[in-house]
Order: C-alpha cells, then sequence, then structure tokens
C-alpha cells in the first residue's frame, strides 16, 4: 500500500555537514530515505565558518545554512524572537507542513519548532540523548525541553530507555512518544576479515575522548589487558581532553608500540578502521542507543560494551559463545573480565559468524524501516488540528507558575510579531521554492555534468 500524503519537512538542528556525529548523520540518512519515499526535505542549521546560504546535497537535499554563529557546543544563542524573520521566510518559501527538530541541546531546533507552532505548522521533535536531573546542567537542559514539547504533536525516541528518560524529564504521557530505533547503511559497513592481523588479538576504540564515554575505564583497563596478554593491541581513534590521560598511561607503561592513537577517523574510512580489529570495545557512562557497537557489530567485531542506558537494547546479549555482546558494568575490573572472555573466545576461535550477524543487523536497523515509522507519524499528526494560541497558553500553564507566564508572554508577542510581518511582508510576496523536486534535481545536475564535458 503506497503513502498517498505527501509531506513537506523541514529537519532542524544546530548538528549538521560538516559536522560528524550521531545526530548529523541521523538526520542526513532520514532525509535520504524520505525523498526517495516521495517526500519533499530540507534541513535548516547554522553557518559553519564561510558555509552560509543555501546548499545541496545528494537526492537534492537542500540546506539552508542560516547566518547564526555558535555560541556554546556548536549551539546558537538563543534569542527567541531575533530569529523569527528569517525562520518564518525558510518555513514559508519551502510550504512547510511539518518541523523536525533533533536534539535536546539544539538552540535552533527549539526555536524553529516554537516559531512553526505560532505559524500554524505541526512539530515533531526527535530525542538522542538520556540526561540526569540532579546537576544545574541537566535542570536547566530539562526545564527547556519541557516547556518545548509541552505544545509539540510528538515525540521520538531512539530507545526504550530513552523514552522513560524524556518522559520524566519533560512531563510527557506514553501516548505522546514512539520509539523509532537509529539504524546504520549497511552497504557501507560490510565486514572483511582479511584486514585483521593474524598474529595480535586488536581491541578497536572509536569515541569522543570525554568523561561521559568512560575513557577513564578505559585508562584503567589498558594496562591490565596489555599485562595479562601480550599479543594484544588497541586502536583508539577520536579527539578529546581525555587524549592526554591516554598518552601519560601508554609512556608509563612503554606501550607505544601496543596502544595506537589514530586521532579522528573520517566517516567514510571508518568501516575499514573497524575491520582492522577483533574486538569493539565501549565504555560509555551513558548512552541512549550507541550507533558505533551497530556498526562494528555489522563488521563482523565482537561488541564489549557497558550496560548503561538504551544499549542493552540494541544487540543480544545473553553471554554465550553465539552472541556478538558481552555486556558488563561500568567499573574498571567489570569491563577487564569483559575483555578477557571476549579475547578468550576470538583466541579459541568462537568468534561471531560475520556474515550471518551482518545480514541479522541488515534486517533489524536499516533506515528504509526508520524512513517508514517516521512517515507513519508524520501521517498521524497531520490528521490533527493544529494548536490555536488559546491551546498553547493552556499547556503553558503545566510548566510551573513562573514558566508559564513567561512562556505565555513570549507566546503573545511571538504571535503579533508575526502578524507585523504578514503586513509588512506579505505572503503572497515570498518566493515559492516548494516546486523544486528530486527529479527537477536530477535534471540540473545531467545538464550541468553535459555542459562541463562540452566545456572540457
Amino acid at each position: 500500500m503506497t503513502n498517498k500524503k505527501i509531506h513537506h519537512i523541514c529537519m532542524v538542528s544546530d548538528f549538521f555537514y560538516p559536522l560528524i556525529g550521531g545526530v548529523e548523520n541521523h538526520i542526513y540518512q532520514l532525509a535520504q530515505c524520505l525523498i526517495d519515499l516521495n517526500h519533499k526535505v530540507i534541513v535548516v542549521t547554522h553557518a559553519y565558518n564561510d558555509r552560509v546560504g543555501v546548499r545541496y546535497m545528494t537526492n537534492g537535499l537542500k540546506v539552508y545554512y542560516l547566518p547564526f554563529v555558535p555560541f556554546y557546543n556548536n549551539a546558537t544563542l538563543p534569542t527567541v524572537f531575533s530569529t523569527i524573520p528569517l525562520i518564518r521566510c525558510v518555513l514559508l518559501r519551502e510550504n512547510v507542513t511539518i518541523v523536525h527538530g533533533h536534539s535536546s541541546f539544539s538552540t535552533l531546533a527549539h526555536e524553529t519548532m516554537y516559531h512553526a507552532k505560532t505559524l500554524g505548522i505541526r512539530t515533531v521533535f526527535t530525542d538522542h540523548s538520556l540526561f540526569g536531573f540532579s546537576d544545574i546542567s541537566s535542570v536547566i537542559t530539562n526545564k527547556v525541553l519541557q516547556i518545548s514539547l509541552v505544545d509539540c504533536h510528538h515525540v521520538i525516541c531512539v530507545s526504550h530507555t530513552c523514552k522513560s528518560n524524556t518522559m520524566l524529564r519533560a512531563n510527557l504521557s506514553s501516548n505522546d512518544i514512539s520509539v523509532v530505533p537509529n539504524a546504520i547503511d549497511s552497504a557501507v559497513f560490510v565486514p572483511d576479515t582479511t584486514k585483521r592481523s593474524n598474529e595480535r588479538i586488536t581491541i578497536i576504540v572509536a569515541s569522543r575522548l570525554v568523561y561521559r564515554k568512560g575513557i577513564d575505564l578505559l585508562i584503567g583497563v589498558l594496562p591490565k589487558i596489555l599485562k595479562t596478554y601480550p599479543n594484544v593491541e588497541f586502536k583508539i581513534a577520536g579527539n578529546g581532553p581525555k587524549e592526554i590521560d591516554i598518552q601519560e598511561v601508554r609512556e608509563r607503561e612503554a606501550y607505544e608500540e601496543r596502544v595506537q592513537l589514530v586521532g579522528s577517523v573520517s566517516h567514510d574510512k571508518m568501516n575499514e578502521f573497524l575491520n582492522s580489529g577483533h574486538i569493539f570495545l565501549n565504555t560509555s557512562l551513558t548512552e541512549a542507543f550507541c550507533m558505533a557497537i551497530l556498526e562494528a557489530a555489522a563488521c563482523g567485531l565482537l561488541v564489549v560494551s557497558t550496560k548503561v542506558g538504551g544499549i542493552p537494547e540494541v544487540l543480544p546479549s545473553n553471554d554465550t559463545n553465539s552472541d556478538i555482546m558481552i555486556l558488563c558494568e561500568p567499573d574498571v575490573q567489570a569491563v577487564y573480565i569483559g575483555l578477557c572472555k571476549a579475547i578468550e573466545r576470538i583466541s579459541n576461535g568462537n568468534g561471531p559468524e560475520v556474515s550471518e550477524w551482518h545480514e541479522k543487523i541488515k534486517h533489524w536497523y536499516s533506515w528504509k524501516k526508520v524512513a517508514i515509522q517516521t512517515q507513519t507519524i508524520y501521517n498521524n499528526i497531520s490528521e490533527k488540528v493544529p494548536l490555536t494560541l488559546n491551546d498553547r497558553l493552556k499547556r503553558y500553564k503545566r510548566c510551573g507558575s513562573i514558566s508559564g507566564i513567561v512562556m505565555s508572554f513570549i507566546a503573545i508577542v511571538s504571535y503579533f510579531i508575526v502578524i507585523f510581518l504578514n503586513y509588512t511582508q506579505p505572503i503572497h510576496l515570498i518566493d515559492d521554492a516548494s516546486g523544486y523536486t528530486r527529479e527537477k534535481f536530477e535534471l540540473a545536475y545531467e545538464l550541468r555534468r553535459q555542459n562541463d564535458k562540452k566545456t572540457k
């Protein structure tokens, strides 16, 4: 049964290409699959150095790099009102029917969703991370999330653990949230055992070298494993403040040859890097899903991971020789024991069936499935009546007395700003760019290619 509803979708986040990461990859892959389903998709993000304006990516994916400067951790400064004119122009120009925000940390996502509600456009939000409740940063982030999602049409989480966390943080009911897991491009992450060493067992680590990724656990387990198993080596990819600590341990224990720090590895070379190892180690202290262990498993690596967040949901783990993941508690001794089990399995020839697990992961986690599930959510919310200003003001009362009054004031001011813009910049004077389809992009690309040939 084919989908008859065609949506004009605006994916928005502070985190997109040229940055490389889980959120960035999720937005790109989901957008490409939605385009294949005949939806119109654009991406809105902030400027990256000289990358400002409109750019085009594969399949005619249009990206708006708005002239907003990152303020902290690649997120823009929250201004609320100053972004209304430009975002309104983009949404109306592209005839957007659904705004899909990504990441709790993205200021641009929250502000664009807020302005979309003022314009009567339906909104969806995907939460990719887990947060605590005690420290100041988490308290502020959770409050922002609550007031942002109180009038959002639907929320998506990447795991059931993430769903429970978001329900508590944003004070939402279970019916307001759906679980749609991440996926990988199985055509990119393909096993190749010929790249593995026959003399040594290689343990791969690919992570940002920061505290949240459990690098202190890695530092603690490194010397213990290398002393116990002379035929084991580590390859560590990633950058971060903890890189200095790893270098100190490596030099102090004289393991320079057996611990390689390869720095940042680009996404197009990650498959080759993963295939050079036998075991993949993840020491994260908190994780909503963890794409890295999926990519490693798709390449046939035996995964050893801390048992935190949504990780136990990703791959089966019954502590048997037939499973591809060994889970352990987030402490040095438990990670050491888990790695010992993995090394013994590889040494005894009981590693995972590479091709079998690749096919399983290819079937379980595909971006096409993610796009179809997301499309169903779009279809459902498109049948709902858009929230009026009065409906939104009622919902803001749930956010607390002070927050409710502040958000109600902002909503009313934003409403009058939009009325003023409708008078000074009428909708009929805004160029309609929504008709630029994938077919037109492919035709323009082919014409340009032919012109280039004639020029040469």
